[in-house]
């Protein structure tokens, strides 16, 4: 047994498709309270609907934890000492503690087939009625309850397929429990099912293998989706039918559409063009790809940071942090009931932030393959920082920094026809092109501000409008009216690379 002071908490996603930003969110919270409670941190994958497995899942899910730095001290990958980590391969333990209920009572053998249900669904709707397999109804049913004892050993003895049922207290039981959330908790058994535990194909249900793990696994706190929530009497009434002490419940609130009404979902994503999983994922039936935020460009503390704000609040005017931050700030108290609407505008300036935080040497690292990709050769480092230094405040995303600088790589192949028609006439044209021989001769120091004195004087001298000489350099080298400091541009394009471009500009659009 572990010290009971000890915190051990699970991410437990099915791996049944791409993990939504919901389940990262949900991770992430795992992750923050154990980190700060100097706990342990869990993966268990919970792969008992056979049905809806899906090939490729589970090494998405590892894949998309591994890339937001959510780093597991337990799981599949690493192993521990409560494996195995997967419920497929946990499969004979679950069968034992199902009997266990059987035999206490708390449990019982249901043989009803799938067309016997379908019957007794169909004659509760022409009542206007919905079917629920419950304490009204059940000894009415093909059950172990209801039917006499050497009936059910033959049927057994026949290997009648059949489940095994939660039997929900007779009496109006008030089920209460504190959640760290939502407060006190509360729900009648009157409005609850017997939920199957154990399924015919001889695997348990998400309740029970749920349960069942999270009591061998030494689990201290439950931290899951709001969509649990209908669930957790019945883990409660688990626990107490196993006489087990039970785990303090956390349940998160729901990630809403941009519009705010409705949980977020795909679609929403689709429609409004921003992704809803961590990592690109392609469906193995059909070939549809759906985005990531990796790929589109995020970074993954930036994605970590959005993600903590879509439901809790430091209760301070801090909203850039750092993951190790986040662990320090991080607390229960702060985490709101109420849905969190997610805001695709708030993720963009959250990686905004991000981006804005590193070196520019670091983001000259990561734009230069960029670069390498548009066929140009990067240039020296010192350089490569110096350039995205000029243009990152323009910018959300690294591959975005090409957009802002591609002049300082290329030069124009046109100009733009507005600039043109306002600026490129009278004497300016000529004294432009006069500046490629000031240029050639100049024997200063090649940089901005002794470049920008050298012009501005001789603009003096000729009397022409400084603005006017301006914004025809600025086209003749970029090839339209935007970009950082003029000069800072002809300081770091260099002598030959200037007066080439300047004579290119007045060989298009003559003097």
């Amino acid at each position: 047994m572990h010290n009971q002071n000890t915190v051990r908490v699970r991410f437990a996603p099915s791996p049944t498709g791409p993990l939504h930003m919901g389940g990262v969110r949900t991770a992430l919270f795992n992750y923050l309270f154990a980190r700060k409670q100097k706990g342990t941190f869990i993966l268990r994958i919970e792969d008992t609907d056979q049905t809806r497995y899906v090939k490729g899942a589970e090494d998405y899910i590892i894949e998309a934890l591994k890339w937001c730095g959510l780093e597991f001290d337990e799981g599949p990958v690493q192993g521990g000492e409560f494996g195995p980590y997967r419920q497929s391969e946990r499969k004979k333990i679950y069968r034992k503690f199902a009997d266990r209920l059987v035999e206490s009572g708390h449990a019982y053998y249901a043989f009803d087939t799938s067309e016997e249900l379908d019957a007794a669904r169909k004659a509760a709707e022409a009542k206007g009625q919905t079917f629920s397999y419950n304490s009204k109804n059940r000894l009415s049913m093909q059950n172990s309850l209801a039917l006499p004892k050497d009936d059910v050993k033959q049927r057994m003895a026949k290997e009648v397929p059949y489940v095994i049922r939660f039997k929900m207290p007779e009496d109006d039981v008030l089920v209460e429990d504190e959640d760290m959330i939502r407060g006190k908790v509360s729900f009648r058994t009157s409005e609850l099912d017997d939920k199957v535990l154990f399924k015919a194909d001889g695997m348990p249900t998400y309740h029970l293998a749920n349960v069942v793990d999270d009591h061998l696994m030494e689990i201290t706190h439950v931290i899951r989706g709001e969509e649990w929530l209908p669930s957790m009497p019945l883990h409660v009434l688990l626990y107490r039918a196993f006489g087990w002490d039970k785990p303090v419940f956390a349940h998160l609130p729901l990630i809403l559409k941009p519009q705010g009404k409705g949980k977020l979902s795909k679609r929403d994503g689709d429609k409004l063009g921003f992704p809803v999983f961590p990592l690109k994922w392609t469906d193995p039936d059909t070939g549809e790809v759906s985005a990531g935020y990796r790929e589109d460009g995020y970074f993954p503390e930036a994605f970590l940071n959005m993600l903590a704000f879509l439901g809790w609040n430091p209760g301070t005017d801090q909203e850039i942090f750092m993951p190790e931050q986040l662990i320090e700030a991080f607390s229960f108290d702060k985490v709101n009931k109420a849905g969190a609407r997610f805001d695709p505008e708030k993720a963009r300036w959250f990686n905004h932030q991000h981006l804005l935080m590193k070196t520019d040497e670091v983001l000259a690292s990561l734009f230069g393959p960029v670069l390498v990709e548009k066929g140009i050769i990067p240039p020296p480092v010192d350089r490569l920082a110096r350039i995205v230094g000029l243009v990152k405040e323009r910018v959300s995303f690294v591959n975005e920094l090409w957009d802002q600088s591609s002049f300082f790589f290329v030069a124009p192949e046109t100009y733009d026809e507005k600039v043109v028609k306002k600026r490129w006439k009278g004497d300016i044209p000529a004294f432009i092109q006069e500046l490629t021989e000031v240029f050639d001769g100049y024997d200063g120091e090649w940089e901005a501000m002794t470049l920008k004195e050298k012009v501005s004087g001789l603009i003096n001298q000729k009397q022409l409008n400084f603005g006017g000489v301006m914004n025809c350099l600025r086209l003749a080298l970029v090839g339209g009216s935007f970009g950082p400091d003029l000069f800072t541009i002809i300081e770091i394009l260099g002598r030959d690379e200037v007066t080439e471009r300047i004579t290119k500009a007045v060989n298009t659009l003559g003097v």
